[in-house]
């Protein structure tokens, strides 16, 4: 499968294009003009494009979209606004115009019911928008929601749904597993998962 990934060059993503090169789909690589593609591998496909300002035509010849994408914890809340909510709805409905067969979401804790008394109130918000976006889009899409990310790479040993401690860890390798089996496993198909690593316990 040809798979656009947006948010390739960041911690997760470039994890997760390795993932998707190694199981033998395509991915392509969504990156800005000015984005380090140091962590990509060498032979992976460029697609330039800001998820502030999308061309129409950034999902043409792929199979599935994932969103990995992240305004980042240093930016105030019009960026969290411009990237985690509109920069994700407009690719949901680019998606959508361009028949995209399935869209993946790395979503996170909380964003089914944002709580407005966290700090993390407006990231929250901006998430469940865009979760809520695309399953009423008609596309068919899996959405992963994991707990507190690190850095680590994991050992594939996920726990999902009520298991999950919600104040525990996932390394963003076991996510970046979990993202590439979501894009083509039927058994993820239009369903919003808690996910926790086991080995962060």
């Amino acid at each position: 499968m040809q798979i656009l990934v947006a948010g390739a060059t960041g911690n997760t993503g470039a994890r997760l294009v390795r993932e998707l090169a190694a199981q033998g789909h395509s991915p392509v690589a969504l990156v800005r003009e000015s984005s380090d593609t140091g962590k990509l591998p060498p032979d992976v496909t460029l697609r330039q494009g800001d998820l502030t300002d999308l061309d129409e035509d950034v999902c043409d010849g792929c199979d599935a979209v994932v969103f990995a994408a992240g305004s980042g914890g240093d930016t105030g809340p019009e960026m969290t606004d411009k990237v985690d909510r509109d920069g994700a709805i407009n690719l949901i409905n680019i998606a959508v115009k361009s028949k995209v067969p399935r869209f993946v979401m790395l979503s996170t804790v909380g964003a089914d019911k944002p709580d407005q008394e966290s700090d993390l109130a407006h990231y929250l918000q901006a998430k469940h928008d865009a979760d809520e976006h695309l399953k009423a889009s008609g596309l068919s899409y899996a959405i992963v929601r994991p707990v507190s990310l690190t850095d680590d790479d994991g050992e594939r040993d996920v726990v999902f749904g009520s298991d999950v401690d919600v104040k525990g860890k996932a390394a963003r390798g076991d996510v970046a597993a979990v993202l590439a089996t979501a894009v083509d496993d039927d058994d993820w198909t239009g369903k919003a998962v808690l996910m926790e690593s086991a080995s962060a316990r």
